[in-house]
């Protein structure tokens, strides 16, 4: 079955209006959901809505309320919460663009695939597309969806454009608080230099098919073993993969670095030397070998 847009407008610039259907761009990963059970009847644990002093009460006696002060609450009904609820627009206005690297990566929210809605809105959509890649600019508007109001930025992607919401200012912790602790002394220049060349070495392209959620695999693994062995527990060395023993924080750092492009060197001398050894090529006539010439017995030829 083909996947529903979730919004369906035209994203505007000036007089131009380009027809779009929004689409996810992401997916739910691996994921073990669990339950409480209550182990002598094998029963799932229930929760009930209650009141202290009074107990469980009715679901159609339950409001929304906001505390404003300590057991202090503005009550609302569902209706008045609707009502303020903004109409999805069919329409995202571009009203300014920014560069690439403008916007901080902790503002990125969630992403959507931008699709042209038809044949005809093929041509503007390309021409936007290209116009942000050329001029290596992001769009930046405001959407109305959901009954909620988002920023959003569009910018090319492959053949196609992103969509991505971005978080408000308010809902961004700023980094100064969490890093003010940390020194501005220079580091080592030797130690910077290693590891440039550490990250030199093992620079490649990112491919996120070569990495798994080992936490997920070893909870699938552990929950299959318990079916297979009712009543038995699985369990596994406390001591197997320890890290460095509490209280050891001193690390060699230079030590460290050079192990590493020590190690790594030698991974890559060794494919090199493979490669040298099946990339030679044997001679067409090999040169006769010289008889051996016989061992001398006490310092003289025999």
């Amino acid at each position: 079955m083909a996947a529903r847009p979730i919004w369906r407008g035209q994203i505007r610039l000036a007089l131009v209006s380009i027809p779009v259907e929004l689409y996810s761009a992401t997916k739910s990963g691996a994921a073990i959901q669990f339950h409480q059970v209550h182990e002598p009847s094998g029963k799932r644990i229930k929760y009930e809505k209650v009141v202290p002093g009074i107990g469980p009460v009715d679901r159609d006696e339950i409001v929304k309320g906001y505390e404003v002060s300590k057991g202090h609450y503005v009550l609302l009904d569902p209706e008045e919460i609707e009502s303020v609820k903004l109409e999805s627009r069919k329409t995202l206005d571009l009203v300014e663009f920014v560069d690439t690297n403008d916007i901080d990566a902790m503002y990125y929210d969630k992403p959507y695939f931008v699709v042209p809605a038809d044949d005809l809105a093929e041509e503007a959509y390309v021409v936007l597309r290209d116009a942000l890649k050329a001029a290596k600019k992001i769009g930046v508007g405001q959407l109305a969806m959901r009954g909620q109001e988002y920023v959003v930025a569009i910018k090319p992607c492959g053949r196609g454009m992103l969509l991505e919401t971005l978080r408000y200012a308010d809902e961004v912790n700023k980094s100064q608080s969490y890093f003010r602790e940390i020194g501005d002394h220079e580091p080592d220049a030797d130690l910077l230099d290693m590891a440039a060349m550490l990250i030199e070495r093992k620079t490649g392209k990112f491919d996120p098919s070569e990495f798994h959620n080992r936490y997920v695999d070893a909870l699938h693994k552990l929950i299959e073993e318990k079916q297979c062995k009712k009543g038995e527990k699985v369990i596994q060395d406390p001591d197997a993969d320890e890290g460095p023993p509490k209280g050891s924080n001193v690390i060699d750092l230079m030590a460290a670095l050079k192990k590493s492009l020590g190690d790594d060197k030698t991974a890559n001398d060794k494919g090199t030397a493979k490669k040298t050894t099946a990339r030679k090529p044997a001679p067409r006539h090999a040169p006769k070998k010289a008889p051996a010439k016989k061992a001398a017995v006490g310092g003289r030829k025999r």
